[in-house]
């Protein structure tokens, strides 16, 4: 068997067991490789925090880019990857599911596909070619030799569209359509999480703790969540940090942010062959 499929078969087993898990999202290969050694089970990309350290805003990156990622990522460790592969790269449910088979070709073994459009005049896709695309992403991953994890997102939330009932009826669709995880990023309370990991039972869902929310993973596991992502939060606290050691040297010419850095050789130590 090989080392994908293996991975793969890793992958679905963490959705498939009780309790939840966390899956953090690194942002490049050194980060990737840090939180592998901190014992985490899996790990998944995250669109803005890449596109951040490539001086380009959130969805400002094209699907090679994100895939080189992916590559750099495996190459570092032998966790399972799944992919932040936003819209799926493409309006068209069909090369939307060819996005996912080419993340598939390059290590992935799970990834998720967002109703977003990326048009900030039409934020949303219309129901029924969101659901389109999610139908032929599901194909997609069937026709791979391994179990690839199908992750589809229901947008309204981070998009000025808090619609808790139009977003469950979107889930729900995606999973009747086959989704093998359903997530809808930016829920704001408990009841919302809870109302939507009822609605799509017994589908694992993934709740992004990031922002507002502010629940511990016991929480969250007692509320049936499977899995739990942090999206940006992680680059976001990395870069929060550096630009306050920059402005600290920039205003105040001193260095008192040193006393809270990373020893260098513990550093130095996480990327040692």
């Amino acid at each position: 068997m090989d080392a994908q499929t293996l991975r793969a078969q890793a992958f679905k087993a963490l959705h498939e067991r009780n309790g939840a898990f966390v899956i953090p999202n690194p942002w490049d290969a050194g980060s990737a490789k840090m939180l592998a050694s901190l014992g985490f089970e899996a790990l998944a990309t995250t669109s803005a925090g890449y596109a951040f350290s490539r001086a380009r805003p959130d969805g400002g990156l094209a699907l090679d880019d994100t895939l080189a990622n992916v590559q750099a990522m495996g190459a570092v460790t032998d966790l399972p990857i799944a992919v932040d592969l936003e819209n799926g790269f493409a309006h068209d449910p069909a090369d939307c599911a060819k996005s996912i088979l080419r993340a598939a070709e390059v290590g992935a073994v799970g990834g998720s596909i967002e109703d977003a459009t990326g048009n900030a005049e039409g934020p949303i896709y219309c129901f029924d070619h969101a659901v389109a695309r999610i139908e032929a992403s599901v194909a997609a991953v069937r026709s791979l030799p391994f179990p690839f994890v199908l992750t589809a997102r229901a947008e309204n939330f981070l998009h000025g569209n808090p619609d808790l009932d139009d977003t469950i009826r979107r889930l729900q669709a995606f999973a009747e359509a086959g989704a093998d995880v359903l997530y809808a990023p930016g829920l704001r309370s408990a009841e919302e999480v809870l109302a939507v990991v009822r609605a799509v039972a017994p589908k694992p869902v993934n709740v992004l703790m990031s922002g507002g929310l502010k629940l511990t993973v016991q929480e969250l596991g007692e509320m049936g969540v499977k899995r739990i992502s942090v999206g940006s939060a992680l680059a976001l606290a990395a870069y929060g940090e550096f630009f306050r050691a920059a402005e600290e040297i920039r205003s105040s010419g001193t260095f008192g942010f040193t006393s809270r850095s990373m020893p260098y050789q513990k550093a130095n130590q996480f990327f040692q062959d």
